[in-house]
């Protein structure tokens, strides 16, 4: 038997989450453009050159890379294929005149760290160009060729728990399917829920209410997240380790049955081991009932042990002192000369960054990661199938937020490719994974997040909760509008229907919320967020007008053709997804 004949006795799956809000045609700097701007640069490319390395070297990866539906518009867009050279070369322009001002200032090791950010911006341009400009056909051939596995997520990064409407679920998930197929040529697999956000099926009440202090929608009972995946053919998404936990406290862990029904909780036999995270579950609802005969779909959850040690600022690898500082940076070029330092360590006080110390700092980061997923596996319980660890980020986590990010996951990448004989570790893909070892385990899912608390609080808050008052009837009015046939009859119509949809689903976006929670960017959100609700209250003002005149008036078909050119997203939306006939569709006829 060769090594790469030998059966992997378990299994790493890295799942990178790639997202950034709507930001074409809305502002530059310090908030719009420049964040795509800055992702592309310094993480999308960044990885593609990473998974070249990997492919050239044929040491596998098979990471679950979630490319959000809206950043893929974002990355097509012809304003972004226009504009990101042009930042480019206004960075490789600031690094020479950082250059030239350090050369004459005698601060010889400031001036070669100008060469490294020319060189580094000047590889950038030159891998755009040789793309044509398409990342997105750039990860298309890892995709193909299976180094990657690209997922989905919503269409607009919805936080698809606080919902109003099951329509607008399926909408944002039937939409996200459509969009990954347009750009990818085929379907995903899977879906990364914002906020790995989940809500089971059940009862829910409106948690905004009108002045009087009624709710502002009536109690309704609707569909948990696991079927509005499923009916899009869907087979896993992911949650965090608190579900799992909170489901077995309460509800317990069952096999699955040929005929999908769930003995009596109180009776039912454990799995081997319910307190594992280490292995997929299939979601457990009304969907499937044996009446139902429901998709099963798979859950992975978050690995509790190695998350923090990645993601932290504070006791994680980003915040060793020899990394790249993100915060200080030099204008008004914004390149970064400083290293973090320390921990709590004052801007003035940032000592100069050392790009070969951090090198070596990352195969060290890389080589304790590995120990830990070793021993993280081989201290898992034993569940029937080799246990897999699940290790969920954000994209941008890597390169853009802590700059040397790439270079570890390449650098872990390759330590369990050189280990693989003594450690038994294989890199793989959750839709890999699922057919060679299908899930068994039915597991009842409580509602969570991975947000702070776990619950919904970060996009439901005092501060926030505003905007859920504009969001609920505007998914209300959307339903209406469609469920009829009048915006199906004239061209106008339709386009009219169309920009309603697209200013809902960019209103639905999460990030509004989290910015202004946060605090991160929170005028920009604030302000993005009035932009988009004007909007769709100036478009249900034109087509009360459409009703009832028959036509627009020129000044008012300016207006719209205005909108759409600013906010045209997903050139082909079909407003009859927001429509109750869509829950009987298969995933295949989405497409």
């Amino acid at each position: 038997m060769t090594q790469t004949s030998v059966p992997a006795t378990s299994f790493l799956t890295f799942t990178l989450h790639a997202h950034l809000p709507y930001v074409v045609n809305h502002g530059t700097w310090p908030h719009g453009m420049e964040w795509l701007h800055e992702a592309a640069a310094e993480t999308y490319l960044p990885l593609l050159r990473v998974l070249r390395n990997l492919e050239r070297d044929g040491v596998r990866f098979h990471c679950n890379l979630n490319l959000s539906p809206i950043l893929l518009e974002q990355l097509a867009h012809p304003v972004f294929l226009a504009e990101f050279p042009k930042y480019l070369q206004r960075k490789i322009v600031a690094a020479q005149e950082d250059e030239a001002f350090f050369r004459q200032s005698g601060e010889t090791h400031y001036a070669d760290l100008s060469q490294f950010w020319r060189t580094f911006f000047e590889q950038a341009l030159g891998d755009f160009n040789e793309l044509d400009g398409s990342l997105i056909q750039g990860f298309r051939h890892f995709n193909d060729t299976g180094l990657i596995s690209i997922i989905t997520c919503c269409a607009t990064h919805s936080y698809l728990p606080l919902l109003g409407t099951d329509e607008s679920v399926r909408a944002q998930v039937r939409l996200a399917v459509q969009t990954h197929h347009r750009h990818f040529g085929r379907a995903p697999r899977g879906i990364w829920s914002p906020e790995c956000g989940y809500r089971p099926a059940g009862e829910w009440i409106c948690p905004v209410s009108d002045p009087d202090g009624s709710p502002l929608l009536p109690a309704s009972y609707r569909i948990g997240l696991e079927q509005a995946f499923a009916e899009s053919g869907l087979d896993f998404f992911f949650v965090d380790t608190h579900l799992i936990e909170s489901s077995r406290r309460f509800a317990g862990v069952y096999e699955l049955r040929d005929d999908h029904a769930a003995p009596d909780i109180a009776g039912a036999p454990s799995s081997p081991d319910p307190r594992s995270v280490y292995q997929p579950y299939l979601v457990d609802g009304p969907y499937l009932s044996p009446r139902a005969a429901g998709h099963a779909v798979a859950v992975f959850p978050r690995d509790p042990q190695t998350g923090l040690q990645v993601w932290s600022g504070d006791t994680g690898y980003p915040g060793d002192g020899h990394y790249l500082d993100f915060h200080k940076k030099r204008w008004p070029g914004g390149h970064r000369y400083w290293r973090v330092s320390g921990p709590r360590v004052d801007m003035n006080d940032k000592e100069p960054y050392r790009p070969a110390e951090a090198r070596a700092r990352v195969q060290a980061h890389a080589d304790h990661f590995t120990h830990l997923v070793y021993q993280a596996l081989t201290s898992a319980p034993a569940t029937g199938a080799p246990p897999i660890l699940c290790a969920p980020f954000d994209a941008e986590l890597f390169g853009h937020w802590w700059f040397e990010g790439p270079q570890w996951l390449e650098a872990v990448a390759r330590n369990l490719h050189d280990l693989r004989s003594r450690l038994g570790i294989d890199l793989t893909s959750a839709a890999e994974y699922l057919d060679q070892f299908p899930a068994t385990s039915l597991v009842p899912l409580p509602a969570g997040s991975w947000g702070s608390a776990g619950n919904d609080q970060v996009w439901l808050n005092r501060e926030t909760s505003w905007t859920w008052a504009h969001i609920y009837p505007a998914e209300c009015f959307v339903r209406e509008l469609v469920s009829g046939s009048r915006w199906r009859e004239t061209s106008t119509g339709t386009a009219i229907a169309q920009q309603l949809c697209r200013e809902l689903l960019l209103l639905e976006s999460s990030d509004w919320q989290f910015l202004i929670t946060t605090g991160a960017a929170r005028d920009y959100a604030e302000a993005r967020f009035r932009t988009h609700i004007d909007q769709f209250d100036e478009l249900r003002a034109l087509w009360q007008d459409f009703v009832n005149n028959g036509s627009l008036t020129p000044g008012q078909q300016t207006r719209l053709t205005e909108i759409n050119t600013r906010d045209g997203i997903f050139p082909d939306l079909d407003p009859d997804l927001w429509t109750d006939s869509q829950s009987a569709r298969t995933g295949s006829e989405v497409l």
